[in-house]
């Protein structure tokens, strides 16, 4: 039998915990539980869990504070939960090395969309050595440096096939703007935001098939931008600045 994804739920809310638990279970995950920080933090060791649900409201640590614990020693994707629901919160959130952010009061549903995303990232992850890859119908060859979509060529200019490639190696977490700033422009660029924003409208016109409402570069607004990995041209964007 194939192991069952194991899920850490740090959250000292016990009726959040008494709700997500078979949520969880009936969606096929296994679920493990902690209450605070230090909790969380021991039962990462010990478990080695495939994603991580945090508040970031703990009795005892900040919940930044327990994500920058944690990326000392795992990359396990972390998704943060809370009613903090505040853009400079996010961003602090996503800075520290959070993956993805579900502001409280939430749907199930949202947040099982964003725990399959967040282990279709770590299986992208593990193959982010490969020379090849692929967000629906877009393919990024690495090593002859060729893009295509529905295996038509595409040229990029070398900032937008960086812009492209750090975008695709996240594997559809989202990535803040100081983030990508820093990544594909140095770190002295790392306020230029309507910079990225003239080359993110560049990529979209020439990879999305309607660039008017992005399918594949999605916006999370006021924080930064992901790949969706299941790009479909009916899907409805929530943004598209």
């Amino acid at each position: 039998m194939m192991r069952r994804p194991q899920i850490l739920v740090v959250d000292d809310e016990p009726q959040i915990q008494r709700f997500l638990k078979p949520a969880l279970v009936a969606a096929g995950y296994e679920v493990i539980r902690a209450m605070d920080g230090a909790e969380a933090l021991a039962a990462l060791r010990a478990h080695a869990p495939d994603v991580v649900v945090l508040d970031l409201g703990l009795p005892d640590l900040d919940g930044k504070e327990v994500i920058t614990l944690m990326r000392r020693s795992s990359e396990t994707p972390i998704i943060v939960l809370s009613a903090r629901g505040e853009e400079s919160e996010k961003i602090a959130a996503l800075d520290r090395g959070a993956d993805d952010y579900v502001a409280k009061p939430f749907g199930i549903g949202e947040l099982l969309a964003r725990i399959r995303a967040a282990l279709r990232s770590t299986a992208i992850g593990t193959a982010a050595s490969a020379s090849v890859l692929v967000c629906g119908d877009v393919v990024v060859d690495l090593a002859a440096h060729r893009t295509t979509r529905s295996g038509e060529p595409v040229k990029l200019t070398p900032k937008e096939f960086e812009l492209l490639v750090a975008l695709m190696r996240a594997g559809g977490r989202v990535l803040t703007h100081r983030a990508l700033l820093a990544r594909v422009w140095g770190a002295g660029h790392t306020e230029d935001t309507q910079y990225l924003r003239v080359f993110v409208g560049q990529l979209r016109q020439k990879l999305e098939h309607d660039p008017a409402n992005p399918t594949l570069i999605v916006t999370e607004p006021g924080v930064g931008y992901r790949v969706n990995t299941e790009p479909t041209d009916g899907l409805s964007p929530s943004d598209h600045s």
